[in-house]
Formats: C-alpha cells, sequence, structure tokens
C-alpha cells in the first residue's frame, strides 16, 4: 500500500498529505499542534489570535497550570459523601478550571477527491467541540467517549483547511478527581473509499467451543452494487496464516449501514488466551466490490477464551477458577497527568504483574483503547466501567446525562467487546447513594436501559454496577439495595462483610469487591470466601492527583506504590497475598496517620518505610511481610527470635515486632517454609550520599515520536546503598531529539510542579520522564545537582 505521508512544519503545523493514489484504507496520526490558553472563540482560534505554542499529543494542559492553595475562606463540604471536598479544588488537584484552544493546519491533495475523510478523536477532557474552517462539525459531551466525524464534504480542496478543538475543564464540581485537560488521548485522519467501506468498530469477533471464531462487519454500501465479497484472514502471533475464507455478500438494499454475519471460520488445536499465556490472533478482514477490487480492509487483534461466572465458583477462565487480584484507579498518570501515553500505561501494567496483579477494575470511565490492547498482551482480566454516576453533574456537565448515554453505551461497547481482557461491564459506580436519578427508583430503571442497549452491541459477557449495597442507609438497611438485586454480578464496594449473609438470603448472587481499601489490606482478602467469590479491586493502590484529604497533600497517597510508581513496604504484603512466590519485607513504622473517613471507610494505621536510618536509643514496631511459615528477625547478626505466621485474616502474612531498638548496621528478615529458607531481606543503614545513580527503565527505545523513557535517579552512598535523607534539588539537561515531559519524586505534598527540568530528590529518589523524537540516534541525558558530581547518562533511540 503506497501509504500517505505526514510532513510537519515545526513553524506552520502544516498537514501537508502527498499526492499518491491511496489503496484501501489509510491511518494518519496527528499528533503535532498548536496550543492556546487565550481567550478566544473559534474565529479566533482559526485566524490564530492569542498566544500559540507548538505540542505533541497526547497532551494535558492542566498539569503545566501552577497549584492552587486553597484560601483561608475555603472549608470541607460534606454535603456529598462520596465527593471528598476538602476545599475548592481539592477533588481536581488543585488545579484552576478552563479552557484549552488546539489548532492544526492542513492542505489536501488533489486525489484526497472520491475519497472519505474521518476525523477520530480518543477523547477531548473534559468536554470537547470540533471546528474547521469556522465551523462547528461535532464534539463531546462526555470525553471518556471517543468520536469520529466525517468530513469529506467540508473540506476545502488545494487549500488551507483549519482544524479547531476546543477542550473544557468545566467546573470544579463536574468531576470528584483530577481530568487534566485537552487532547489527552490519539487523534487519527482515517481515509478510505468513499462508496464501499467499513464503519467506525466495524467488527465483532466472538469465538465458541475455544476453536469456532464468528465475525461480524458493519459495512457501509453508497453505489448501486447488490453483491459483494468480504474476505477473513486468521493470522496467528507470529503472523502466519492459519485460515481463511471468503464470503459472498447480499448487500442491503433498505439500509446504506448494514451489519453482515460471516461465515464461522474454524482454527485446529488453537492456542488460548490466558492470564499466564495470553495468546493473541488477527483478524483481517477485506471488502471488495462487484469487480473483485479491494475497497476496505481493516485488522483487529482478539483472543480465544471462556468465561464464566457462577455462586457456585465465582468466576473461571478457561474452565479454570480464577481469582480476580485487582486494582481500581483513576486513568491518570502521574507525572504526565492525564496524557494517555502507551509507555506509561504499560509500565504500570508491568508493575501490577510483578506484584502478582492479575485485574483492573476501570473506574470510573474508559480507560484509553491503548489500555486495553497492552492487558490483551500482558494477561489482565478487565472490568470496563462507564460511568462514575447516572448524573449530569458528573458525566461532562454541559449537556443532560440522558440526551448523552445511547451515544456513549454503543460507542463504548464497539471500541471495547473484541479485547479478551475484557471480562465484565460496570455501567456506573456507586450511585444507588442518589434518590434523583433518572426515574426516581434508585438506579433500577436506567441499569434497564443501559443493559438492554448494551446488549444490542453485546451479548457475551454480564454487566454490573459497583455499589454501596445499603447505599440508601447503610447504617439501618437489613436488605440489598434494589440495584444489587437485578445486576448480574453483585458488585459492592468495601462492603465485602455482607456476602455472606446477601448470599444466604439470595442464593443466586454472585459477588465481587468491586473496592477495597488498604487499612482492611488482608482481611478484606482473606475474610471472603475465597471458592466462590468473583475476587476484589483495591481501590487507589497507586497514589493518584486529586481526591486529596488535604493540602498540601495533591492527590491521594494511600496506595501501595507512590506516585513515581515507587513500591512502598505495604505493595510486598500484598505480593505476599497475591503471589505464589515466597515473599519477605521488612517495614518500619514511621508515625501514626490521622484517621479519616472515606465513604463510610475509616482510613488510618500506621506510615511505613522501609529504610534504617533511625534515631539512636529509639524504639520502633517492625513489620515483616511474608506468605512464609516463618521469619526470623536478625539486628547485626543477632537474633531477635522466631515468629510463626498466622493463618488469622488479621494477621495473615503480617508479622509484627514490637520494641525494635534502633543500632545501627543491618536488620534482616529471613524466611522459611517446612525448615527451609525460601526468602531474605536485608536493610541498611546508609551513608551520607556520595554520588547519583541513573538508571533507565527500558532498553527498546523507538524514536517514534511518543515512546517514553523513565531514569531513576538515585543519591547512594560509598556502598552504593540509597540515602534515604538526601533531599537535594537536582537539575536535567538533554540532548538530541528528545524532550523532558515529566519530573516527579513520589512526594505528594510537594509544591514543585511535574514539568519542566528540575526536581528535589524524596527519600533519596527522583525521576525524569523523556519523550522520544523521530530521529534514530544517542540521547545523553545530564542530571547535576549541590554536593554531586555531574552524571551523564546515554541512551539510545532505534
Amino acid at each position: 500500500m503506497n501509504k500517505q505521508k505526514l510532513i510537519y512544519g515545526i513553524a506552520s503545523m502544516m498537514l501537508c498529505v502527498s499526492e499518491n493514489a491511496f489503496a484501501q484504507r489509510d491511518t494518519i496520526t496527528i499528533d503535532s499542534w498548536q496550543f492556546s490558553r487565550s481567550s478566544l472563540n473559534a474565529v479566533d482560534a482559526t485566524q490564530q489570535h492569542g498566544t500559540w505554542k507548538n505540542v505533541i499529543i497526547p497532551h494535558d494542559f492542566q498539569i503545566e497550570q501552577p497549584w492552587v492553595a486553597p484560601s483561608k475562606e475555603e472549608h470541607a463540604d460534606n454535603s456529598d459523601q462520596a465527593a471528598n471536598v476538602k476545599s475548592r479544588l481539592s477533588a481536581r488537584g488543585f488545579k484552576e478550571m478552563g479552557i484549552g484552544w488546539y489548532r492544526k493546519s492542513f492542505t489536501p491533495g488533489k486525489d484526497w477527491k472520491g475519497k472519505r475523510a474521518m476525523l477520530e478523536f480518543g477523547g477531548i477532557m473534559l468536554v470537547g467541540d470540533v471546528y474547521l474552517n469556522g465551523e462547528r462539525i461535532g464534539g463531546t459531551e462526555y470525553g471518556y467517549i471517543g468520536f469520529g466525524i466525517d468530513i469529506t464534504d467540508k473540506i476545502k480542496y488545494g487549500s488551507e483547511n483549519i482544524l479547531v478543538v476546543k477542550a473544557d475543564t468545566r467546573k470544579e464540581n463536574n468531576s470528584r478527581w483530577y481530568t487534566g485537560g485537552g487532547l489527552f488521548r490519539t487523534v487519527k485522519l482515517i481515509l478510505t473509499d468513499k462508496q464501499l467501506y467499513f464503519s467506525r468498530h466495524p467488527l465483532y469477533i466472538t469465538t465458541k467451543d475455544n476453536n469456532t471464531v464468528n465475525i461480524k462487519a458493519e459495512i457501509f454500501r453508497f453505489n448501486k452494487q447488490k453483491n459483494g465479497n468480504v474476505k477473513v484472514r486468521i493470522l496467528d502471533a507470529k503472523g502466519n496464516l492459519v485460515a481463511e475464507k471468503d464470503n459472498d455478500v447480499r448487500f442491503s438494499q433498505h439500509s446504506r449501514d448494514a451489519e453482515y454475519k460471516l461465515e464461522p471460520i474454524h482454527i485446529s488445536n488453537a492456542n488460548l488466551w490466558d492470564i499466564d499465556s495470553p495468546y493473541l490472533y488477527m483478524a483481517e478482514v477485506s471488502v471488495y466490490d462487484e469487480n473483485g477490487k479491494i475497497t476496505d480492509k481493516v485488522t483487529e487483534q482478539f483472543g480465544i477464551r471462556t468465561i464464566e461466572f457462577s455462586p457456585a465458583f465465582g468466576f473461571k477462565l478457561n474452565g479454570k477458577k480464577v481469582m480476580l487480584k485487582g486494582i481500581a484507579n483513576h486513568n491518570s498518570l502521574g507525572a504526565l497527568g492525564s496524557a494517555a501515553y502507551p509507555r506509561a500505561i504499560e509500565k504500570r501494567i508491568k508493575l501490577l504483574k510483578e506484584f502478582g496483579f492479575n485485574h483492573i477494575r476501570c473506574s470510573h470511565n474508559p480507560y484509553s483503547e491503548e489500555l486495553y490492547q497492552l492487558c490483551d498482551k500482558y494477561g489482565i482480566l478487565v472490568v470496563d466501567e462507564v460511568y462514575d454516576k447516572w448524573l449530569t453533574q458528573y458525566s461532562g456537565g454541559r449537556e443532560s446525562w440522558s440526551n448523552h448515554w445511547q451515544y456513549d453505551i454503543p460507542e463504548w461497547i464497539e471500541r471495547d467487546r473484541n479485547h479478551p481482557s475484557v471480562i465484565l461491564w460496570s455501567l456506573g459506580n456507586e450511585l444507588q447513594t442518589y434518590p434523583d436519578l433518572p426515574f426516581n427508583d434508585w438506579g433500577v430503571t436506567p441499569y434497564r436501559l443501559l443493559k438492554t442497549l448494551l446488549n444490542r452491541y453485546d451479548s457475551t459477557r454480564l454487566t454490573t454496577v459497583a455499589m454501596h449495597p445499603r447505599g440508601r442507609n447503610w447504617e439501618t438497611d437489613s436488605l440489598p439495595c434494589d440495584l444489587a438485586m437485578i445486576t448480574d454480578i453483585q458488585a459492592y464496594n468495601y462492603r465485602y462483610m455482607y456476602f455472606p449473609g446477601d448470599g444466604r438470603r439470595f442464593p443466586n448472587m454472585i459477588f465481587y469487591q468491586s473496592e477495597a481499601n488498604m487499612p482492611m489490606m488482608g482481611p478484606n482478602y482473606y475474610e471472603m470466601n475465597l471458592d466462590k467469590v468473583v475476587g476484589l479491586a483495591y481501590w487507589g493502590m497507586i497514589d493518584y492527583l486529586g481526591e486529596s484529604l488535604g493540602w498540601p497533600k495533591k492527590g491521594w497517597d494511600n496506595g501501595v506504590f507512590d506516585i513515581s510508581l515507587e513500591p512502598k513496604p505495604q505493595a510486598y504484603f500484598l505480593k505476599s497475598i497475591f503471589s505464589d512466590k515466597p515473599v519477605v519485607h521488612i517495614g518500619i513504622a514511621d508515625s501514626k496517620d490521622d484517621a479519616e473517613m472515606w465513604n463510610g471507610v475509616k482510613f488510618d494505621g500506621d506510615r511505613i518505610s522501609d529504610h534504617w536510618n533511625r534515631k539512636p536509643g529509639n524504639k520502633y514496631t517492625v513489620y515483616t511481610y511474608t506468605n512464609a511459615d516463618e521469619v526470623e528477625l536478625y539486628l547485626n547478626g543477632r537474633s531477635l527470635g522466631i515468629k510463626k505466621n498466622s493463618f488469622d485474616p488479621k494477621t495473615r502474612n503480617k508479622i509484627k515486632w514490637t520494641d525494635v531498638e534502633y543500632q545501627k548496621g543491618t536488620l534482616e528478615a529471613v524466611a522459611r517454609t517446612n525448615g527451609k529458607i525460601v526468602a531474605r531481606h536485608k536493610i541498611e543503614t546508609a551513608g551520607k550520599p556520595k554520588e547519583l545513580q541513573l538508571i533507565p527503565d527500558v532498553e527498546n527505545w523507538k524514536a517514534d515520536g511518543n515512546d517514553l523513557m523513565h531514569v531513576r535517579i538515585l543519591a547512594v552512598d560509598h556502598k552504593g546503598l540509597r540515602s534515604p535523607m538526601a533531599n537535594s534539588k537536582l537539575m536535567f539537561d538533554v540532548s538530541s531529539d528528545a524532550d523532558i515531559i515529566g519530573v516527579c519524586n513520589g512526594d505528594i505534598s510537594s509544591e514543585e510542579l511535574t514539568v519542566g527540568n528540575s526536581r528535589r530528590l524524596y527519600n533519596g529518589s527522583a525521576m525524569v520522564i523523556l519523550r522520544s523524537g523521530k530521529k534514530s540516534g544517542k540521547v545523553k541525558l545530564k542530571v547535576s545537582g549541590q554536593g554531586y558530581k555531574t552524571k551523564t547518562i546515554t541512551l539510545y533511540l532505534k
């Protein structure tokens, strides 16, 4: 195929397209734009009034804004128990709301005429409008949902066209968390044949008996032909052809747009998609006109697997019981804000896999498409969620939710239904506490409406809503809320203690703890009947911006990974629960947290760290997190005794040692099972920091203009030990074709922004995130700081 080429002019930001002939389908990523925060309207933006700068998308314009501290007059608003409003901007990450403008100019080639041109947006945060040459041509009322706009008949051929996007973060109370703002996902231009082509998200792929592939394809026909041919080729993970079939199709004479059921395809000895072996096939589907000419072709990855839910066993994948060991988090990416970089998403997924997670609940909205592709690749099971509340306030805030869910549901399901990682649809979150939902019946009627529409587009998965089962009044209600009585799966946030009683009264219920909290980590897993429940998703296990429990914290910090993705000691506690591999890890209690109420849950406990630089003479509470039979604790080689692991859910895998007096040197935990050493963890008193260590996270860094390199910087002593008290300010400088797009150190209370070329060390650590350019070659990162010799690392773009 002669693929169209994009040539980006840095000054003019022109999208110039060659005049080579198109063949089938051409997909062009539009990633370079001009951006402005000036006070504009669509006409001003078209004429380039105001101040503009060049940006690459994905882009979050809020992340670079200053923090806005609450004024003395601002007070907590407890009127909405789920919103956690400590001050005006506490939920939204202490960033001011506002509008951002994006501008792109392009000149179509002459050969565009006769072709269909479709703009596709992965999303605009939080609501958005799209203009072409000053005319509004589309937009979104719910920025987490993508959309397409046919611009074929709106383009000025042979001259410059101006594409403008307005992104509006709306009001402070239009989200309960940090959303970011702007073109935070991909924008594409798709060029196809104008007469016979596939629709947006055209394929519906299902499998049967682990050897049969069924495909439906949605095709638009604008010519008069009555018959055509659709060819399907199935490729294995290595790209080899394993099956193919030609389908003679009689086109509908009543509708230009129709869905066609193709002949089943059988695959002998098919490889199954599983969490440990996530095997993926590729479907390549082409449509031909009556003259045998191919007019459009699409490809889609899929997996072959079976899923089952039952009150008898919870969940089975390919006939085998699997417990969902998961995380529920928002889709933002730490220092990058909401900009959906695939490499940043991949880094998180690999980290979760390393610590034993096998599940993500997409809270409380669809993530970027890349997340689902990566979950397919790495074997992560997904509960895919579309909304927080069925309220206009929390679903964009500009247009009534009742007027746009009919669009949202098909777009969401059609985009995600072919991902084998997606095992369950969730239609909302904690909404049964709101009596003013549409129809005033605690969500029953809206659920039935949404589910009916959902099942039109996918009938292979069950549906649920994450809820407080006593949401009307959790202190007095003896029965589950009305909504819990009709969902396919009973998804309870935090209230796992109701599973036994509700299960006895309603034996057909299937239980999933859709949110579990960190303070009860351990009991809220082991106290469930693990043979019968679906599993659980721990809330906010990666610290994130927004939903702050109070300034100066810029966000949530009750996770087991900090916002720079450094594991806290409790991450190893969770790993000891989730993983079959032997684990032992030391944690030292630093201080007691102030108690906070969150959704009716008390959040308190010890703040834990894992260094051995303490005050001489002080005594400390030490935890050893382990899944071994016993642990022996040594201080400078002297045994402090052996303690057995407990099977009591309240203390299991969490061995507590009190009044351990600090002595400079080493503290070591040795774990044994059946009398044999299976794991060790040693922490040692570090000396004064002497030098910086630069640690890149990946070797394969692609020169595609969007790939990332995360470089961790550690301050270490003369023995190479990390110095936990090091807090010097570091400066970063990068040469060649790469940019610094994020800086972080894990301190959620820092006054520093997550953009720029500097960051202080925190607990002896900092991180800089580099985005690749499009030229291969060497990239040098230089890091300097007071008291340290400047360090340079050479990275390679390929």
